[in-house]
Parts: structure tokens; sequence; C-alpha cells
């Protein structure tokens, strides 16, 4: 294994959600129309009985396969997910076991969405800079198709589940530099599923189906995303997110080798890239058979932008991550 080299193993569920068999559903939009708001053909959605577990294994195993680490010198799991199998226990701790990892190993959840990689590195980089850890499983794991309305089109459309594990040693830890994040809970009702934790359990509520001025259909125990009011945070913050993690890693627009942001739609793409003046060929927009995977979005992207032989080894990238919570941040990574 070479300890200096970031290692990601990404998993899609086996069914797949087309733009076509969207389109029989919702007449007003054709698989066109789809594309073009989205910049989404496809996207995997789990089975009935599949859960954030179950993809965060087969990533990890896919991670072990390749023969980089075995479980056995995993020292800590850290998982990110907003849809875990339980309430409690810990997720996390569940894959421990699964995955034949050591009962030595430390274990946790936290729960964020589209900016839980960059957090999860920064939690990663502490916990192995302080020694805590040396190996450390960092997975990203979401199923949010599980908390959609079939009829909400305006979510339905956007996401895709999938998982990442992500191997990152003592040396990799020394490969990532210097974060800005942000937080503000003001817009946490922007993006949220209402039902279903202590403050409004699904036990016994009344969840009647509403139906929005554009026809989405929904109960409040469904995923809700205010779009306008998210694209508009977005925009007023990421373009200074940019600079700030540029300043604080000492470094111009033109010493970045690649950016990578959270694969939110292709039109906010577009729109963050030319207003924060990245070139095209530095900007990575990889969603188009997969949708919106949420916290796994970006390590999916690196790892295709690494097989692809868009990404290579000692280049700079900027990873920026931002939506539920609401929450952002960025560091920069040397591959």
């Amino acid at each position: 294994m070479n300890p200096e080299t970031f290692q990601i193993a990404c998993y899609l569920p086996e069914t797949i959600l087309t733009n076509e068999q969207l389109a029989a559903i919702y007449p007003e939009w054709n698989a066109g129309k789809i594309l073009e708001k989205t910049g989404i053909r496809q996207r995997h959605v789990c089975a009935p009985d599949e859960c954030a577990s179950d993809l965060a294994e087969q990533a990890a195993k896919r991670l072990f396969a390749a023969g980089q680490i075995a479980p056995a010198s995993i020292d800590f799991v850290l998982l990110a997910t907003q849809t875990p199998d339980y309430l409690l226990p810990t997720t996390a701790c569940i894959l421990q076991h699964r995955l034949g990892i050591p009962t030595s190993a430390g274990a946790l959840d936290y729960n964020l969405g589209c900016s839980a990689y960059v957090y999860g590195l920064a939690l990663a980089k502490g916990l192995l800079a302080s020694g805590v850890a040396s190996n450390l499983l960092l997975i990203m794991a979401e199923t949010y198709s599980k908390h959609i309305h079939p009829m909400d089109k305006s979510v339905r459309t956007i996401f895709g589940d999938a998982a990442a594990a992500t191997l990152l040693t003592r040396a990799t830890a020394a490969r990532i530099g210097e974060f800005v994040l942000g937080t503000d809970g003001s817009g946490a009702s922007q993006l949220m599923v209402p039902v279903g934790g202590a403050r409004r359990p699904s036990a016994g509520a009344a969840c009647p189906e509403i139906v929005d001025e554009s026809g989405n259909i929904r109960t409040d125990a469904h995923l809700f995303m205010n779009g306008p009011d998210i694209f508009a945070f977005t925009i007023a913050t990421i373009p200074g997110l940019v600079k700030a993690t540029l300043a604080k890693n000492r470094l111009a627009l033109d010493d970045i080798d690649l950016f990578v942001f959270h694969q939110a739609n292709k039109y906010m793409l577009d729109f963050l890239r030319k207003k924060t003046g990245i070139p095209q060929h530095k900007f990575v927009v990889d969603m188009e058979d997969c949708g919106n995977t949420v916290s796994a979005s970006i390590p999916i992207a690196l790892r295709r932008a690494s097989d692809k032989g868009i990404l290579k080894s000692g280049d700079k990238v900027m990873l920026v991550g931002f939506g539920v919570g609401l929450s952002w941040g960025a560091t920069i990574i040397t591959w």
C-alpha cells in the first residue's frame, strides 16, 4: 500500500431509475426536459430491503478487495449518513462487526448531508494527527430515495442512492490542507424531513398529502426541499467560501488543478463555476448517470476523475460541499 495515496471505492445500488421511467409518471416532464433541468439521465435507488449499512458495506468491501488494506488494520470507522438503519444503535458500530474490523477500533456516525465529506476529512485529519487513529475508514452512505414521495418530481428527479469509502492514514492526512467550515441553522427547514425524529415522532403522526403550486405531492414524513432558497443560499455563500479557502491555504485560483464541488445539479454547478471564475476544464461535473448522491457525491467524483486520468498524482484539488443544515465547507487536498 502506498500510504500517501487517497484510496476511494464506491458502490451504486443495482436498481436504476431512468428519466424515461420518470417521464411516464410525470407526463408534463419528458425525459429531455428532466436532463435539461438537472443534468441527470438516471439515478440508482436502493431496493426496499437495502439500507445505508448495506451500501456502506459494499463500498468498504470493494476498498478492501483492491488490496490496499485489510479490515484488521482499520482502527476507526467514521460514517456519514442522514438515513441510518436505526435511530439507535450507530450504523458505524454495525458495520464494524459486519466488516470484521477489530473491536479495538472506534466507530461513530455523524449526521450531515452534502457537506459531510469535507467535514469528515476535517474530523479524520484531527483523529489521525492526534494519534487517536492510524488507519481510518471514512464512509458516506445515503438512501434518500426512502424519504421521497413517488409523486414529488422536484426531488425524485435529482437524488440517487450511493456509498463511498475512503481510506485515510497519517500520511494522507498530511496531504489535507486547511479548512473553512460554516453553518446557518436558520435555514434548517429549507431541506428537511419534518416527521420521524423526537420532535415529531412518526408513530401516530397524521401526515396528509400536500400538493404544492408546482403539482408535487409529499407529506411531512417525506423529504422537502425549497429549491429556490437552497439555490439562493448556495450562490450567496460558495463564491466567498472559495476565496476564503484559497486565502487560508495561501493559494491562488490558478494554483488549483481541479475543483470538485458537491454534485448538486448541473445548472447550479455551471452557475457557480462562472460566478467564481473557474475554467471549465478544471471543473468536475459528473452526475449524469447517478444523480445527486448527497454526501457521496464528492468522493464518487474524485474516484471517477482519477479513473479517467483527469486527476493525477500531485494535483491540488479544491473540495467544496454545501447543503442541508444549512452547512458548507471546503478544503484543498494534494492527490
